[in-house]
């Protein structure tokens, strides 16, 4: 029945995807706004829910406010499948698979797309990291100047309007617009004296829900683990490889994690990178990088090098259920947290989107009700990080809107 069910389930959920794509694109109106502006970005959002039918229209609203749990549940009974299937809603946020609005989550990841196969993933060339060098080198060919280690101290203000950063260093850059790609309470809360900002804007950054709840442990190995459901090398190896046996399963290691503790018993979603980019690691040597969930930032007691080893030592053990010579052919491996996220990334919480995907902090509502627009209440200071509409993930929305507004208003 699941396999009958699952072509019918993907061709539904890429049809939601591709009805709720459009808005990616676009700039939030704000509603409680008479400007021409909103007004004709209201019109316009009024005229693309008037070109879907009455079943998308149906199927979206109940997909941002329905959990991924009731989801699945209405396609599939193979608890394996479902698991694995729900463990999308919950990446990057502090809630379980039966939480309301996770099935939004999981759509937002539906949407991944390579040359129109929605839900389709790819690997990079030396890694994420190596996209941020494609970037970089672009933007130095047309004469971007690219600093790194410079951390910001405070945004300058002159008569009321952004005029430039002044780094921790005591260096000081002027110029007419600033973009912030940090996050939301950096860039208001940190960046920006409060005297400069409405009361009722500083509260909704202060609310605004960061809380970080993944991990990564990287492991560098000398030989393939080897899965007893599949032994050998085999295309599994070149895959995502999930932990994620049944939605109750995750749901348990949510449990833990609102109470202060990483979980046990976690949900990890493996790759091995090498497999597909051999410069990755020397030869006969591999890398394999492990999401996992749940590990809360606001850990009970904090994060020390302790409670770091024992996070990391139970991914491995829990990798070791299914993979017995895990552990033999470890020859290195690093651990991060969300505190480390926070430290080494400069993100606050840790929190992999800048902020959690859920109804009340997207699209009108990202970052703040009524400044979602990528611009600020601070003339000359503009917004466009994975805080901003459309949220997280590796596609550079929030920053291509948020130059856009700049050059309408530098027009």
């Amino acid at each position: 029945k699941d396999a009958e069910a699952y072509d019918e389930y993907s061709r539904v959920m890429a049809r939601a995807a591709k009805a709720i794509k459009p808005i990616i694109s676009m700039v939030p109106p704000d509603p409680s706004s008479l400007s021409p502006r909103d007004l004709l970005g209201l019109l316009k959002l009024g005229q693309y829910a008037r070109s879907l039918s009455e079943k998308e229209l149906y199927r979206i609203a109940k997909l941002v406010t329905q959990s991924s749990a009731d989801l699945l549940d209405e396609w599939f009974e193979f608890d394996p499948l479902k698991g694995t299937k729900s463990a999308s809603g919950i990446i990057g946020t502090f809630l379980g698979p039966r939480s309301p609005g996770t099935a939004y989550v999981l759509l937002h990841h539906y949407m991944g797309e390579i040359d129109g196969a929605f839900r389709a993933w790819g690997f990079a060339k030396n890694g994420t990291g190596g996209v941020s060098a494609a970037i970089a080198s672009s933007a130095r060919a047309l004469g971007v100047e690219i600093r790194t280690n410079a951390p910001v101290d405070k945004v300058i203000v002159k008569g009321g309007v952004a005029a430039g950063v002044a780094l921790q260093n005591g260096d000081e850059l002027r110029a007419k617009i600033v973009l912030s790609a940090a996050d939301p309470k950096r860039t208001f809360l940190q960046f920006v004296d409060s005297r400069h900002l409405p009361d009722d804007f500083v509260q909704s950054i202060k609310s605004f829900r960061v809380r970080g709840s993944s991990g990564k442990v990287n492991i560098a190995l000398n030989a393939l683990p080897d899965f007893t459901c599949l032994p050998g090398e085999g295309p599994l190896h070149r895959g995502a490889i999930s932990i994620s046996p049944s939605v109750d399963y995750i749901e348990r290691a949510y449990d833990e994690a609102k109470y202060g503790q990483f979980s046990k018993n976690p949900y990890i979603d493996m790759i091995i990178p090498s497999m597909i980019d051999r410069d990755m690691a020397p030869p006969g040597h591999h890398v394999m990088s492990c999401f996992v969930q749940y590990a809360p930032y606001d850990i009970e007691g904090g994060w020390d090098d302790a409670k770091r080893d024992a996070f990391g030592d139970v991914v491995i053990s829990t990798i070791e259920k299914y993979a017995p010579n895990l552990r033999q052919c470890i020859v290195g491996k690093q651990v991060i947290t969300p505190m480390d996220i926070e430290r080494i990334a400069g993100i606050t919480g840790g929190n992999i989107f800048h902020g959690e995907l859920l109804l009340h902090q997207l699209f009108f509502f990202r970052p703040a009700p009524q400044w979602a627009d990528f611009r600020t209440p601070l003339p000359g200071y503009y917004f466009g990080a994975a805080g901003a509409h459309p949220g997280g993930g590796v596609m550079g929305a929030p920053g291509k809107l948020a130059a856009d507004a700049i050059l309408k208003d530098v027009d």
